[in-house]
């Protein structure tokens, strides 16, 4: 129950993506192994290891919001440096809360990189995962990319579609020193291409691509100094 409250409260917030749903340590390391997660959701009492300890263990983790029906392991929860402590049941309002805590302790990195830290080679490609083969496709043709599930659809110059195995957050690393910028939970657009906006959508040569709410400030920081 409280992996489905949790899991419609994100579906709610523009910037959230479920990149796993575990319900036991062992599914939680497999899924912190194999994907990049940025924010980890995490009980106390859990079978076979506490959810403290969990985190004591993990090497490189990443930032915690612990969700509990346990409120004696707040101050333990804090001193390990968790974004925040949500005591179930969890409201939509306190969710929003920890979330809004969560992008307050990223105010000091920067969302995107300075302009200067960007390639530029027109000669830039990467290899995807399309078709059950890998195609190597060249970054300057890509105008946006779109969220299918598991999937990315890419859009081309020309209209051509391209639908790659791979996970949108996946392709935003990939894709990020090559001007390419995440604008909603389910768009990432290559900067080159934006010929102009407003605070709701960009416009490509394509058709226009909605901002995102939670994205809206830092996108609209970042495209004043480039266009």
């Amino acid at each position: 129950m409280a992996l489905k409250v949790l899991q419609s409260h994100i579906a709610q917030i523009d910037g959230l993506e479920v990149a796993g749903l575990c319900r036991n340590a062992v599914d939680a390391i497999k899924v912190l192994h194999q994907k990049t997660v940025d924010v980890l959701f995490l009980d106390i009492k859990m079978p076979m290891i506490i959810g403290t300890d969990f985190l004591r263990n993990l090497s490189h983790p990443p930032k915690v919001i612990f969700v509990t029906a346990f409120r004696d392991y707040a101050v333990e929860g804090f001193e390990l440096n968790a974004v925040d402590y949500l005591v179930k049941p969890v409201s939509f309002e306190r969710f929003l809360k920890a979330v809004d805590k969560l992008q307050r302790s990223d105010k000091d990195k920067k969302p995107f990189p300075d302009e200067q830290a960007y390639h530029s080679n027109p000669g830039a490609f990467v290899y995807l995962k399309a078709e059950k083969a890998m195609q190597k496709v060249f970054v300057q043709d890509i105008v946006y990319v779109e969220s299918w599930k598991d999937y990315v659809q890419l859009y081309f110059k020309g209209g051509k579609k391209l639908l790659v195995k791979q996970s949108i957050s996946a392709m935003e690393h990939l894709l990020s020193e090559h001007q390419f910028i995440r604008v909603h939970r389910s768009y990432i657009v290559s900067l080159e291409k934006v010929t102009g906006y407003t605070s709701a959508a960009l416009t490509l040569p394509l058709g226009e691509i909605p901002i995102g709410r939670l994205y809206k400030q830092a996108v609209m920081n970042h495209l004043v100094t480039i266009l």
